[in-house]
């Protein structure tokens, strides 16, 4: 019943969205709105944005009763450093709410480990079109419960590289975070980030987005690799422009008694543009 109702949700809120929104251009000149919508594809871009996505998450545990909310907050902010370069910082919070994980009739909510990325980006592409950014990235031990974190210090490098042509932009993010320091009865953080993704903007300035968040646990010797479609749409009320959308995500990889099958994401971005 669970799972009929977020789906549901989630096709209500996409189709509402879609249909609703067509008089962006109106709002906006033309060309602003697609420059907006295509900055909000570029994990890169010159925009202050604050993306709320809610990601659920079932089937999980040895008799698959489990069920994950996970709420990241993600601001970006970009920080101009000279006439060539931008700092851009992308903070991930997560707020999460599990129910009979890691078994039946157990449960936490919270926070979780805070990751926090730090790109220094060229403002010019390069001559082939390039976007790309590199910097280091932070695992913060934020977790209100030590069954919601790592209860680790981690430190690594992380990178992007994308194109934008026309109304698509495709690229990929990568990272890797060692543990530096932490609980040393916790297991060892040693993980890998590669996040290809692919974005549509339409003349509606809809988004249509395909990703997949692969992350490689050396440690555990285990893979995670859920698989995202998105459809965000953004519009304006006032003078405060949003994004707002969802989608589904299917588990082409999990853990042992991690999650299965399908799930689903909804996201509302704030953006606050120059």
């Amino acid at each position: 019943m669970k799972k009929r109702w977020i789906f549901a949700a989630v096709a209500m809120l996409v189709a509402v969205t879609v249909q609703a929104n067509d008089d962006v251009a109106g709002q906006t000149r033309n060309e602003e709105a697609t420059e907006l919508a295509k900055k909000l594809a570029n994990p890169l871009a010159a925009l202050i944005s604050v993306p709320i996505q809610a990601n659920y998450d079932e089937n999980i545990g040895s008799g698959e009763d489990g069920s994950i909310w996970r709420i990241n907050i993600q601001p970006v902010i970009p920080i101009s450093l000279n006439d060539d370069w931008n700092l851009i910082s992308r903070t991930i919070l997560p707020v999460i709410d599990q129910s009979d994980v890691p078994e039946k009739g157990s449960g936490e909510s919270g926070l979780g480990d805070v990751v926090q990325s730090l790109f220094f980006s060229p403002k010019e592409p390069t001559a082939n079109g390039w976007i790309l950014g590199a910097g280091p990235v932070l695992l913060l031990p934020t977790a209100t419960d030590d069954a919601l974190g790592a209860e680790k210090w981690g430190l690594g490098p992380t990178t992007v590289a994308l194109k934008q042509a026309g109304p698509w932009t495709a690229g990929g993010l990568f990272n890797h975070i060692w543990t530096v320091t932490g609980d040393s009865n916790r297991s060892e953080v040693n993980a890998t980030f590669i996040q290809p993704f692919l974005a549509y903007v339409t003349s509606t300035k809809t988004t249509l987005g395909l990703n997949l968040e692969s992350t490689y646990d050396w440690t555990a010797e285990e893979w995670s690799v859920p698989v995202n479609l998105t459809v965000l749409q953004m519009f304006k009320v006032g003078s405060q422009l949003f994004q707002l959308g969802g989608g589904i995500r299917y588990w082409a990889d999990s853990p042992e008694n991690g999650p299965d099958g399908w799930g689903a994401r909804i996201q509302l971005t704030f953006m606050f543009p120059k």
